[in-house]
């Protein structure tokens, strides 16, 4: 038995390839079918089986694109109701793949169709679960993104039947690969290890520990952080099936004429640039909002954006078709074009650029000293936990646009987060809705912490 663990950073997602004499089998693919194809390709081997732990939220699965250019079969556990063709698989079913098996173990509560895979070696014996968004290292799936009709507390006593009758009965030495790593959504304590045991979970997982099934649905639908918006339109592309991903790439792989590209932005598109935040700071089109393409890029595009939102991109030579596969991996497919020649053809066409003052801690304290100065700190609630900033407003990125409502436009902010990166998002969104004064702090509260800033409040 092989098998490859195929991660994508930007979204804390694993997919796997599972293979025995030259059939194999893949979990969780992402949109883009290329590199499941060539794997197998690589290695000589045919995919067999799709297997969909359950309709995705954080993310457009591929399966659709796969089984079409493969042939492979869909598979999905009990109570799943795609709206295309499928294997529904009963509980407890077991597929053939070369000279091993695959359970179909049956787990719902993070979504009702939830369902983890249990791959048993050439011995029949019991070697790896691929657990999805049951079992994480170090969490379960949350409970509170809903599935039809049930609410969070029953989906919760769900979960605790799965992890009790399905999950801990499992050996020790049993290899589980989760789903996704840390810096998911998908549960509030996910660790950094993208692999580990069952041996390690049942000492380490604060899930599965004892506790009464009260105490269980208590503590896993509480202090969840808010979903991104888009995770409830990716669960119904998912189950209603996506449209095919190299078209979305044709289509949004159109370079505009800045004639072009500013009736787009006249007639309402968003302007998305995704280049560096210091680039961004320098020169930007005027209104454009900046989500750097080197950070979390997809996942704030989807926070702060809904599903449909019109962009129109600028981006940095050479990264167009990577800029569109990130937003096409979330179902943002309202792509109309990218600016040709960047912004270096917008300014040779003489039009108008506009920037971002930007400093240093070393500078900070000057700025409030003068009086002029607000400081709006975007980071996480969590985040304060660590350090706070004296004297801060807290207004968590996550909550933009809607959080600056009752913002002056007449005052001056300097605008900070943990790195720089979300500051400049913040900043951004904040000039185009016409606040003006704004400074961003480069660095953030990392760099205050590392010069002993005294606006550093230790929680």
């Amino acid at each position: 038995m092989y098998i490859q663990q195929i991660y994508t950073s930007c979204l804390a997602q694993a997919a796997y390839y599972i293979e025995s004499e030259k059939e194999a089998m893949i979990i969780d693919p992402l949109r883009d079918p290329a590199p499941y194809i060539e794997l197998a390709q690589q290695r000589g081997a045919t995919i067999k089986y799709i297997g969909e732990t359950h309709f995705h939220a954080d993310f457009v699965s591929g399966h659709l694109d796969l089984a079409k250019s493969t042939g492979a079969t869909i598979v999905f556990g009990p109570e799943a109701t795609p709206h295309y063709i499928a294997h529904i698989a009963k509980d407890n079913e077991k597929l053939k793949l070369g000279k091993i098996a695959i359970e179909i173990l049956h787990t719902p509560g993070h979504t009702i169709e939830s369902t983890c895979f249990l791959a048993y070696d050439e011995n029949f014996k019991p070697n790896a679960l691929f657990s999805g968004d049951t079992l994480f290292a170090g969490d379960v799936g949350r409970p509170d993104l809903l599935s039809g009709n049930f609410d969070a507390v029953t989906l919760g006593g769900r979960l605790y039947d799965s992890i009790q009758n399905k999950i801990l009965p499992l050996a020790d030495e049993i290899i589980v690969y989760p789903g996704h790593g840390a810096g998911s959504a998908c549960g509030k304590n996910i660790g950094k290890e993208t692999m580990t045991t069952m041996g390690e979970q049942r000492k380490k997982n604060y899930a599965l520990q004892p506790m009464s099934k009260e105490q269980f649905v208590e503590i896993v639908t509480t202090g969840q952080p808010a979903p991104p918006q888009y995770f409830f339109g990716d669960a119904a592309i998912n189950k209603e099936g996506a449209s095919e991903f190299m078209k979305v790439i044709r289509d949004a792989m159109e370079f505009l004429s800045t004639f072009s590209f500013d009736a787009l932005r006249a007639a309402g598109a968003t302007i998305l640039d995704t280049r560096a935040p210091k680039e961004f700071a320098k020169e930007h089109i005027p209104g454009s909002i900046n989500i750097g393409i080197d950070g979390d890029f997809a996942i704030w595009a989807g926070t702060l954006y809904p599903h449909g939102t019109a962009f129109i991109l600028v981006t940095d030579a050479g990264r167009e078709k990577e800029t569109i596969t990130r937003l096409a991996r979330i179902g943002y497919d309202n792509l109309s074009g990218i600016l040709e020649g960047g912004i270096n053809a917008w300014k040779q066409d003489g039009r108008a650029v506009a920037s971002i003052t930007t400093t240093t801690p070393a500078n900070v304290d000057e700025l409030l000293a003068t009086g002029e100065y607000k400081l709006i700190d975007v980071r996480r609630k969590g985040e304060l936990d660590a350090y706070r900033l004296h004297g801060a407003q807290h207004l968590p990125l996550g909550l933009f646009p809607g959080a600056l409502r009752n913002l002056d436009t007449t005052k001056k902010y300097i605008v900070c987060c943990a790195g720089g990166y979300r500051s400049m998002i913040a900043c951004s969104i904040m000039k185009s809705i016409d606040i003006q004064n704004l400074v961003n702090l480069e660095g953030g509260v990392s760099q205050l912490v590392k010069e002993h800033s005294r606006l550093i409040e230790t929680a």
